[in-house]
């Protein structure tokens, strides 16, 4: 039997002890939790042991996490239908309000799974395409920090891309 944070289940299969900021537990087979660059090397450095401690993760976004490196360290993708399977379950998982999406890019981020961090930021910027600079700044809540005067200079010199 492995230690607290590695344990073998029936199948043969080790399994990590995933602890997310708020308390949260998840035990989550090797395969899926390695999917986690940050969480492979801890496995790897022999730092496992007790838990691996996610202290920028809450337990909300970890169960997100976890779903999506089940899913994908479980997906066989040799057939165009797993493919088109796999995208509609990554679009559905990023298929959720600003503040969570955020929350999701930040911890994937953290964590280093660069799949879900691409498939988190090309939702934000799926959601951009097509807005102007002042629609991007409202939904986005984003404060303009340019001067009347300068971003007048900067729509004069790049007039193009205000068009």
């Amino acid at each position: 039997m492995g230690t607290p944070a590695e344990e073998t289940t029936s199948s043969g299969s080790t399994t990590i002890l995933l602890v997310s900021s708020d308390g949260r537990r998840f035990e989550v087979a090797e395969v899926a939790a390695s999917m986690s660059r940050l969480v492979s090397h801890m496995i790897e450095d022999g730092c496992a042991e007790g838990g691996v401690p996610l202290p920028n993760v809450t337990g909300d976004m970890l169960a997100k996490i976890v779903e999506y490196c089940n899913k994908h360290a479980g997906a066989g993708v040799s057939s165009e239908p797993e493919r088109e399977e796999l995208k509609k379950f990554d679009a559905d998982l990023v298929n959720v309000d600003l503040v969570p999406l955020f929350e999701l890019i930040m911890a994937a981020n953290f964590m280093d799974i660069q799949g879900l961090l691409d498939t988190a930021c090309q939702k934000v910027a799926d959601m951009m395409k097509g807005m102007t600079v002042e629609q991007i700044r409202e939904t986005f809540n984003i404060a303009n920090d340019l001067t009347p005067e300068e971003e007048a200079a900067i729509r004069q010199e790049n007039a193009w891309a205000f068009d």
